[in-house]
Order: C-alpha cells, then structure tokens, then sequence
C-alpha cells in the first residue's frame, strides 16, 4: 500500500540544537529507504515541511515507523499519514 505522511511541527517544541537530532533523524531515513519502506523523501517548495511516500502494510504500520525517528520521539515534529489507493479513472478510457 502506498502511504503518504506529510511532516507537521509540534506547537512549542523546543528549537534547541538540533545538529546531533538532524545527523540522527538522517542516518533513520536512510535505513528506512534502503529497507524500502520510504520510497522517496520531499520537502515542499513553500516551506520546510518533509512530504515522504512510503509502501508498507497498513498505515498503522507507518505510524510505528515513523514513531521511531529521532526528531518525533523528541517531540520536535509529527506526520499526518494518508493511505493512498489508485486512481480508478483510466478504466473509464476502456469502457464501451
């Protein structure tokens, strides 16, 4: 199932220090890719907000996932995941 988990800011996380967080929230999202369960990693345009696309089970399979990066066990960020299905339309193209 393809999954998409938009980042979101904990309202009064502490900005602190972030430089040994980062490194570690880095090295994480590199495992999950080589592991392939995050297929690709985003930031949008307008802000600086992480857009992941991931393939996993369930979306309560990426919620685990996602609990365990460094930046979310500290409190400093969330993630709205969003289950994705297929678009159903091209068979409109086949009908009679």
């Amino acid at each position: 199932m393809r999954i998409l988990a938009l980042e979101k800011e904990v309202p009064g996380a502490s900005a602190g220090d972030n430089t040994a967080l980062l490194r570690a929230e880095a090295r994480a999202v590199w495992e999950l890719m080589q592991s392939g369960i995050i297929r690709e990693i985003h930031f949008r345009d307008d802000r600086s907000q992480a857009v992941i696309l991931l393939e996993a089970e369930s979306t309560a399979q990426v919620h685990q996932v996602l609990a365990q990066l460094p930046l979310v066990k500290a409190g400093r960020i969330q993630f709205e995941v969003i289950g994705l299905r297929p678009y159903p339309g091209f068979a409109r193209l086949f009908k009679p």
